[in-house]
Order: structure tokens, then C-alpha cells, then sequence
């Protein structure tokens, strides 16, 4: 079974739209193309259900009931209890709510372990806590292709260490780390795994049952969906955490990490992204399963895809003496991120080539800003980035190494 890529395109009105004609689009870990069935949620709440929610009056019951479902589907789908998802303004917002829930939890001298590898709204809050009376350890990255080795981690642990902070997949260096492995590391040394996954998220949601982490967080609009951070926090940790909303709110998990009021639009919107999951399995097979199989079904569809086309793009980049590919060069354990330096010429100068050919990609350091500093890779300009999912074409790859060729 292959990915019916004319199915899966014709699922995103940007497809259609004629603003876009002719663009490829290769920013996708900034934030994906939504899919209809969102776009469909979205105004259809709007225009029906955009009251306050969960009175028994029609428009109410339904907004609350929306509401729900979204808890609950998003739930299935990433093998966990209804409970255990929070959905925030953002998962930047959502880290920062987090530290503050979590530092009563520590004494004046606990430490906790944090990547350099990591996007910096999983960096950025843990970070602060050093200010508070917590020793941060930093987890850098190797020098030359921006990986973490989870041999240097083991040396990093001591009796004093409460959380380890790192990402699924970096949004610059593209490698997928092992978070099982990890979670079990951190566990063994009595350590709470808080995982980023904003960069992997957008090519297949992981069991997170089977994936061991305490906590994992992602943005929902960077996996076809509104501007939201969706975030899971295993119901044991919940328990432990201080309420930072309102003080009727203590007990109600939902409400006390996320303290600022829901959007409920966004939020029952939500149900688009599954709505498009649903209809996906269902176009490539017949026999029912349970959402989380189902993801896991399609996982193996997005990931054929995405390598097949990642491979043409990064043996394309080896062949060539005038440019670096920032992390790892194999098609190994690696999502469709890919950074680049020019050798030759000016970040900015082939960037701008780039954009003349038609193609939407991003510059700059993403807000991974630790492991270029890591790596003594000046942040401005930064690294020109192509990343795409699995919605993107063969044509479109083309597309792209002929921009490439052209500029550097």
C-alpha cells in the first residue's frame, strides 16, 4: 500500500488555490496548510456554535460537546486517557505554565537536565528555573552534525536530577532521537521526561503509551490544524502539579495547567485534524481499528513517502562541494528537515535566488538558537530550511533542486 497522493491533495484547499499556483511549499516545520476538514470545523463553529459552551440550550450543548470530542478523539489517536490531553494557546505558552506548576515539586538545589538541541519554547522556561534556586545541566550537542548522544547524557545524571528536557526531532537538525530509550534513562534515575515533539508531530503522532515520556507537547498547527499547543501530561505527574488557574479550578486537570480560557472554536476545531485522519485510513484500508492503530497504519504511509522524497533531496546535497547539510547527511532515523549553508555564497544571497524559483522556505535560527551556538553557527543570518510533509510531490522536490542549482 502506497500514499494516494492525489487523495491526500485534494484534502488541503491550498492545492487549489490560485494565489498559490506554481509555489512550492517547503516551510512546513513553521507551520503546515490546513486541512478542509479544519477549515470546514472552523467556520462552521462560527457560524453556529460560537456561544459559550456547555449550557443546555442547542448551540451551547453542541459547542461543549465538540469541545469534548476533540479531548477525546485526539486522545484515541495518540493511545492515552481524555484526561491526560490540554490543549494551550501555544506550546511555547504551555512549557511556560508547566515550569511554574512543577517547581514546587523541587527543593533548592535539584537539578534538571536540558538539551541544547531543543526548539527554545522547551528550553527557555526550564532554563528560567535557574533563577528560582534549580540547578540547570546542560545536554550539548556534538559540534559537527548537532546530535545529542545519549552516552553524554548518562554522565550528566546525579542523585539530585528531576526532569530531562528534549526533543522528539529537532526543527533545524532534523534527527529523530530515541525517546523511548530516553524516558527509560530518565525513569531508571528518577527523572521526569518531558519531550518536545513540535517538530515530529507533523509526520506521524506517536503512541505515547508506548513511548514512555511523562510529557509531550506539540503545535496543532503544524499538523494541519488551528493555532493551538497540544500538550500530554500522564495523569500520575498531574496529580503532583500546582493548580495555576483559578482556585475553583483545583482538581479539574484540564483547567490547571491551562490557565488563560480555552478557545473553544479552536479547540472543537480540533476534530478536523482527525476527521482528515479518519478519512485517510479509510481511503487506504478496510479493516477497522482503533484510532491509535489507525495512526500507526498511516504513520507507515507518511514515512515511505517522505523518505523516498527526502533521499532524491539529500543525495542531491551530498553531490555538491558548495554547500553544508546542517545534522546528519544519511537518510537514517531523520524527518524531512533539512538546513543548509552555502559555501560559496551569502545565506541571504541564495535564499533570495531561492524565493525567485517559486519556493516558499524559511532563514534564520527557527528559535533553535542552542545548537547553532553549539555548533558556531552564527544565528543572523542563520541557516536557510526546507522542510516539508507528506502532502508535499515529487515534482515539487524537483522544483526545489532546480531552485537549487540555479542559486547556489
Amino acid at each position: 500500500m502506497k500514499l494516494d497522493l492525489s487523495f491526500v491533495r485534494s484534502q488541503f484547499p491550498a492545492f487549489s488555490e490560485p494565489s498559490l499556483e506554481g509555489w512550492a511549499f517547503f516551510e512546513n516545520a513553521g507551520g503546515s496548510y490546513p486541512c478542509r476538514q479544519v477549515v470546514n470545523r472552523l467556520t462552521d463553529f462560527y457560524r453556529k456554535n460560537k456561544v459559550q459552551p456547555y449550557y443546555p440550550y442547542p448551540a451551547s450543548a453542541k459547542a461543549g460537546e465538540l469541545m469534548d470530542r476533540a479531548y477525546q478523539r485526539m486522545a484515541a489517536y495518540l493511545n492515552v486517557n481524555p484526561g491526560e490531553i490540554h490543549f494551550g494557546p501555544s506550546t511555547t505558552q504551555n512549557v511556560y505554565v508547566l515550569a511554574n506548576a512543577m517547581r514546587p515539586m523541587w527543593e533548592d538545589g535539584d537539578e534538571i537536565i536540558v538539551s541544547c538541541q531543543d526548539h527554545e519554547a522547551n528550553a527557555g522556561a526550564w532554563r528560567r528555573l535557574s533563577k528560582r534556586g534549580i540547578k540547570v545541566i546542560e545536554w550539548h550537542v556534538n559540534k559537527e552534525d548537532g546530535m545529542l548522544d545519549v552516552e553524554v547524557l548518562k554522565g550528566l545524571f546525579t542523585g539530585r536530577t528531576k526532569m530531562v528536557a528534549f526533543p522528539h526531532c529537532s526543527n533545524v537538525i532534523g534527527y529523530i532521537n530515541p525517546v523511548k530509550e530516553i524516558s527509560q534513562l530518565a525513569h531508571e534515575n528518577g527523572a521526569v521526561s518531558v519531550v518536545d515533539g513540535v517538530g515530529w508531530a507533523p509526520h506521524g503522532f506517536p503512541d505515547l503509551k508506548d513511548l514512555g515520556a511523562d510529557i509531550y507537547m506539540f503545535s496543532s498547527y503544524k499538523t494541519y490544524g488551528p493555532h493551538l499547543g497540544v500538550m500530554y501530561v500522564n495523569n500520575d505527574l498531574m496529580g503532583k502539579l500546582e493548580n495555576q488557574s483559578h482556585f475553583f479550578k483545583e482538581g479539574i486537570p484540564k483547567s490547571m495547567i491551562t490557565p488563560a480560557g480555552p478557545d473553544h472554536a479552536q479547540i472543537a476545531t480540533i476534530n478536523g485534524i482527525l476527521d482528515y485522519f479518519d478519512a485517510l485510513y479509510e481511503h487506504h484500508f478496510e479493516k477497522e481499528v482503533d484510532p491509535a492503530q489507525r495512526m500507526s497504519a498511516l504513520n507507515g504511509l507518511f514515512r515511505e513517502q517522505e523518505e523516498a522524497l527526502q533521499e532524491i533531496l539529500l543525495d542531491f546535497l551530498r553531490s555538491r562541494n558548495d554547500v553544508r547539510i546542517v545534522g546528519p547527511e544519511a537518510n537514517i532515523n531523520r524527518a524531512p528537515i533539512v538546513a543548509i549553508l552555502p559555501k560559496n555564497k551569502g545565506v541571504m544571497e541564495v535564499y533570495n535566488s531561492l524565493i525567485e524559483h517559486k519556493l516558499m522556505l524559511g532563514y534564520g535560527d527557527f528559535y533553535a538558537a542552542r545548537p547553532l551556538m553549539d555548533m558556531d553557527i552564527p544565528r543572523d543570518p542563520g541557516v536557510i530550511r526546507m522542510s516539508f510533509v507528506h502532502y508535499t510531490s515529487e515534482d515539487e522536490i524537483r522544483q526545489l533542486i532546480g531552485g537549487l542549482k540555479a542559486s547556489l
